[in-house]
C-alpha cells in the first residue's frame, strides 16, 4: 500500500466516530446511511398550535351539545313548573264536580281574585260570562297532576 492511501490512526477523533454509529438508528435525529428515510425536524409550535385548535373546535363542539341540551331541561323543568303551579291552583279552588283523567277543563279566576275549575270553555259563556280572566285550559293526567294545554298569560 502507498503512503497516500494509508490512514494515520493516531488523527482519528474515536469519540467523534463513534457517534456516528448507533445499535437503534431509529433513535438517532438524523439519517443513518444514504439510503435512508429523509429525517426533517418539525417546528413544535405548527403542531401544537394546529392541535390546540383541533382540541377546541372539537370542545367548542361539546359544549355547544350540552348547552342544547341543558336548554331542553331548563324548558322540561318550567313546564313541570307551570304543571305544579296550576295543580296547586287547581286543588286549592273550589271544585263542584269530580274531574275525569283524560279530559280538558278551564282554569278561570273571578273578579274578587279567587279560582274556579269548569269544564265550559272561554267561546261557550256567552253572555253569563262568570270570570274576569281565563288562567288555563288543562287536561288532567294519570297522576293526577295538569298539562297545561293553554295559557294566555304566563302563569
Amino acid at each position: 500500500m502507498s503512503d497516500k492511501n494509508k490512514v494515520d490512526i493516531s488523527k482519528i477523533d474515536l469519540e467523534k466516530e463513534r457517534e456516528k454509529i448507533t445499535d437503534l438508528p431509529g433513535l438517532i435525529e438524523f439519517a443513518h446511511n444514504v439510503g435512508s428515510a429523509l429525517i426533517k425536524s418539525e417546528d413544535k409550535g405548527v403542531i401544537k398550535g394546529q392541535a390546540m385548535s383541533a382540541m377546541y373546535a372539537q370542545t367548542d363542539q361539546q359544549f355547544g351539545q350540552i348547552y342544547e341540551q341543558m336548554e331542553l331541561l331548563m324548558k322540561q323543568a318550567n313546564e313541570l313548573r307551570k304543571r305544579i303551579d296550576v295543580s296547586e291552583r287547581i286543588y286549592s279552588c273550589q271544585l263542584n264536580f269530580k274531574p275525569v283523567i283524560g279530559e280538558i277543563y278551564h282554569l278561570y279566576q273571578r273578579d274578587d281574585g279567587s279560582d274556579f275549575l269548569s269544564m265550559i270553555a272561554p267561546n261557550e259563556w256567552g253572555r253569563s260570562r262568570k270570570y274576569n280572566e281565563l288562567v288555563a285550559t288543562v287536561k288532567l293526567l294519570p297522576d293526577h297532576t295538569w298539562e297545561v294545554l293553554n295559557a294566555p298569560n304566563d302563569l
